[in-house]
């Protein structure tokens, strides 16, 4: 993969960019992805930020390699530290990192936030959180999309702020309120194998001379709301 050759993860993300962004890349590794769209034409100008000095020289490189050092600054810094009022950004990807840590950026850099920007979102883990973040922050989750690529599935949520906050419940939280709604073929693959999972580990529980009747009971209800949403 290069500047020029994207994986279809970030090929994906980068079709949610609207053209002319002002764009961030948090967490930009070899900043692949602002190059492929600086290359295109797709942005007006971006940031690449990244908090390690091995993916950061990765990224100064790929830049200059492309020509693209007018456009593309590349900054070494912790998550939205990388971004200042003058570069005036509308659009925000942060991609490849757990739920979790993602979540944590955009608490931590709330400050950065302010011109309300575009959030395109990448999760490898911990999707629901990144759900729960946004819908608690009056980010409008406004489509998603998954994906199968070499035997890993991925999401990619994409939000705008939203002076009123949407009412999502822990469903919409856990299966995305778009995605839950097409259903398609690597959705229902994801939860038919994360159903078997959690029936494998009742099974094992249920041998236990003393079973955890909490964790079962959590189990059981997991594994009845994925049945409600692949059955309904």
């Amino acid at each position: 993969m290069d500047a020029k050759h994207l994986s279809t993860r970030l090929l994906t993300v980068a079709k949610y960019v609207p053209i002319g962004a002002r764009l961030a890349d948090i967490g930009s590794d070899h900043a692949y992805l602002p190059a492929y769209l600086g290359l295109n034409d797709k942005i007006s100008y971006a940031v690449a930020g990244e908090v390690v000095e091995g993916p950061y020289l990765n990224a100064l490189h790929e830049i200059k390699k492309e020509d693209l050092a007018k456009k593309i600054m590349v900054r070494l810094a912790d998550g939205l530290e990388a971004v200042n009022e003058k570069d005036a950004i509308d659009t925000i990807t942060i991609c490849g990192m757990g739920g979790p840590l993602i979540c944590h950026i955009l608490t931590e850099g709330k400050s950065k936030l302010e011109n309300k920007p575009n959030l395109i979102l990448q999760p490898n883990v911990g999707e629901w959180q990144v759900r729960k973040w946004l819908n608690e922050n009056n980010y409008q989750i406004l489509t998603e999309e998954i994906i199968d690529e070499d035997e890993h599935i991925y999401e990619i949520i994409v939000a705008a702020w939203k002076e009123e906050r949407d009412r999502l419940t822990a469903e919409d939280y856990l299966f995305g309120p778009v995605l839950r709604k097409e259903k398609n073929s690597v959705f229902i693959r994801k939860w038919e194998q994360e159903q078997k999972k959690l029936q494998h580990i009742l099974s094992e529980i249920q041998k236990a001379h003393q079973v955890p009747l909490e964790q079962k009971k959590a189990l059981k209800n997991k594994i009845r709301k994925i049945g409600d949403v692949l059955n309904g």
